[in-house]
């Protein structure tokens, strides 16, 4: 059972504005870790995330600073469209590889790239 005096006590801790505010202003900061910072000062970082939308909310600490950057726009008429680049592919070793496809023996020497090999083979599916 409690005792009087355990009844009059509250059981929940009470954190001065400046302690909340500190704490804050800490978890703003760039690359902060909130779990951290509440971690450090012995706090549930549920708490200190609380906090943050009370205070931010009511403009006591300012909101993280917002970067704007410069635009230029363009008529359409300038824009100039270019082609992505072709990534170079590093040729396989020099080697022969052989395939039989419908009775035609297709036989590719040296460096073969992909998109070539695609070409000769939709090209022998359209012969069939």
């Amino acid at each position: 059972m409690k005792s009087e005096e355990a009844a009059g006590k509250r059981s929940r801790r009470q954190h001065d504005r400046t302690f909340k505010e500190d704490l804050v202003r800490q978890s703003l900061e760039p690359g902060a870790s909130v779990s951290a910072i509440a971690l450090r000062h012995g706090i549930n970082a549920n708490m200190l995330f609380k906090w943050r939308r009370e205070l931010v909310q009511t403009d006591h600490v300012p909101a993280a600073s917002t970067v704007l950057l410069p635009v230029a726009v363009v008529p359409p008429s300038e824009v100039v469209t270019v082609p992505a680049p072709i990534e170079p592919t590093t040729p396989a070793p020099c080697g022969v590889i052989e395939m039989e496809i419908a009775d035609v023996l297709l036989r590719l020497r040296g460096a073969v790239d992909e998109a070539s090999l695609c070409s000769v083979l939709r090209a022998l599916r359209q012969t069939r």
